[in-house]
């Protein structure tokens, strides 16, 4: 799809719209715990790292190759700072993936891999169908040497970064929230 079909084209509402560098395009439902989810870690960051530490959601970021992405949460360097539109990679101290259904691997597998081999220092994903935080440290060129899995409900979880900050996440608070077990099933498009 080129660029003036994308913009001609109205996607459904309460759907993310992601476009892989293969040409393929993903429209992957959003849910209430998916938003809230991300809502949640924002509301942690202006704990832990102060109201005005930069962190973004869903905006692009670029990588080496014309590669980018725009991951669901990250925390920013304080003295990072935009080239053009977008920030570079190398200002990323943590990003966040929260996993969208049960049965997608991208999080898990390909995002792991991909920020790994960028140095990315730390990726959480974090999964509300398993109820549970992942944490990848140690990036290496293949993902990264380092994760440590943890549940919903096991107190705090304290994440060190590269600028000697920590970001601390309430594992309590999402432990209350209800299990997600519905698949989005229904069809985007009904054919005529």
């Amino acid at each position: 799809m080129n660029g003036d079909a994308i913009a001609r084209t109205t996607f459904p509402e309460g759907y993310t719209v992601l476009f892989g560098t293969d040409g393929k395009m993903i429209l992957a439902p959003r849910s209430a715990e998916h938003s809230s989810t991300i809502r949640s870690m924002q509301i942690a960051s202006a704990h832990a790292l102060g109201r005005h530490a930069k962190v973004i959601s869903d905006v692009h970021i670029d990588f080496p190759g014309g590669e980018h992405c725009a991951p669901d949460f990250a925390v920013l360097r304080e003295d990072a700072s935009r080239e053009g539109a977008r920030y570079g990679f190398v200002d990323v101290l943590l990003i966040s993936e929260v996993v969208s259904t049960p049965s997608a691997r991208k999080d898990y597998d390909d995002c792991t891999v991909k920020y790994g081999r960028y140095g990315v220092p730390v990726y959480l994903v974090v999964d509300p169908y398993a109820r549970e935080v992942v944490l990848h440290t140690e990036p290496t060129f293949t993902g990264y040497s380092t994760a440590h899995t943890r549940a919903y409900g096991t107190g705090t979880l304290a994440i060190p970064l590269a600028d000697g900050r920590t970001f601390t996440l309430d594992l309590d608070e999402w432990a209350h929230r209800g299990r997600v077990d519905r698949v989005w099933t229904e069809p985007l498009f009904s054919r005529p």
